[in-house]
């Protein structure tokens, strides 16, 4: 395995913070509210669920 190539979670997860931390403040809420809408969708139970628009 070339670890050059494939760098560790870890390291991708900090340039995922770095990228986060570097936008404005209102661009910051649009991340979040999209990631709490993804997890709100994922927690839901699939029966009687709609299809929401993407």
């Amino acid at each position: 395995m070339d670890s050059k190539s494939d760098p560790p979670d870890e390291a991708q997860g900090l340039r995922l913070v770095r990228a986060f931390l570097s936008l404005p403040p209102d661009k910051r809420a649009e991340v979040i509210a999209f990631v709490e809408d993804l997890a709100r969708a994922h927690a839901r139970p699939d029966d009687g669920q709609e299809v929401s628009p993407a």
